[in-house]
């Protein structure tokens, strides 16, 4: 599940890097780019609209998915040191030599 959750970080990171640097300082975004043909079915103003939303969807999410991959590293963390922890006690129970039985005669 963690492996699958970096991939999708790592695509959003990739993701949002380029919708960044598609926009234009100026707020334009996507200018120069379009040229005439595009102009009649996406106005400048409005390509930049949708890429403030994209661009803020993708950050939304790439928080989120560092959010996530930083408990589960925390909870593997704390499993990790636990097991370490309670192992030498379990061998040191187990390498104690047992008390022999003399068995009692009856006569």
């Amino acid at each position: 599940m963690q492996t699958f959750i970096l991939v999708v970080h790592v695509i959003l990171a990739v993701s949002l890097v380029g919708i960044i640097l598609m926009q234009r300082s100026e707020g334009g975004a996507l200018g120069g780019l379009g040229g005439g043909s595009m102009g009649s079915f996406m106005t400048g103003r409005s390509v930049g609209n949708f890429l403030t939303r994209t661009t803020a969807i993708l950050a939304f999410c790439f928080m989120l998915t560092s959010l996530t991959l930083a408990i589960m590293s925390k909870k593997e963390t704390a499993k990790a040191q636990q097991s370490f922890m309670v192992q030498p006690v379990a061998q040191e129970q187990q390498a104690a030599p047992e008390v022999p039985v003399v068995p009692v005669s009856s006569k």
